[in-house]
């Protein structure tokens, strides 16, 4: 039997049912752990390893939810390294920012727009911290912030996974 898409909409309203997936805002900062100034503003970005960026994104499986980290230079727009994880833990953010750290040295990184407690975290921010490496965060609610990573979630999820 065929049912319009409204009609399968109104009734779920009836019943108070609704589908299962991620909304917005899936990472909270721990209000506890330190915020750090947007370093980027009026900064002209002109060679490779002056700025990266990292984020996280979610990525629909047959059999539930992967999420993806990705580190990225800003100016070669280069994925520097990557993981893919089945959980949140802060482990496969840690452990993918050390490879990357171990074969590149930026100069500044740019953190996700949403200022999640991974990215706050006194274990991440320390690690940085030990590579003299400097912290920028987006504004919190500033996606534009950080567009360069953004666009990469869009083109990748469009072109490889959407399909």
């Amino acid at each position: 039997m065929k049912v319009h898409r409204n009609t399968v909409q109104k009734y779920m309203q009836e019943m108070g049912i609704a589908a299962i997936y991620p909304g917005p805002n899936l990472s909270k900062r721990n209000l506890q752990h330190r915020i750090y100034p947007n370093l980027l503003r009026g900064l002209a970005i002109t060679k490779p390893d002056q700025v990266w960026s990292v984020d996280i994104t979610y990525i629909r499986m047959k059999q539930g939810w992967m999420y993806l980290y990705a580190v990225m230079d800003w100016c070669s727009r280069y994925i520097v390294d990557w993981q893919l994880d089945q959980s949140l833990e802060i482990g496969f953010v840690l452990e993918t920012m050390k490879r990357a750290l171990s074969s590149r040295n930026p100069e500044i990184i740019n953190i996700n727009s949403d200022q999640g407690s991974h990215f706050t975290s006194p274990q991440y921010t320390d690690l940085l911290k030990e590579h003299e490496v400097r912290i920028s965060m987006d504004g919190k609610g500033r996606a534009i912030d950080n567009i360069v990573i953004e666009r990469f979630w869009r083109s990748l999820k469009y072109n490889e996974v959407y399909k």
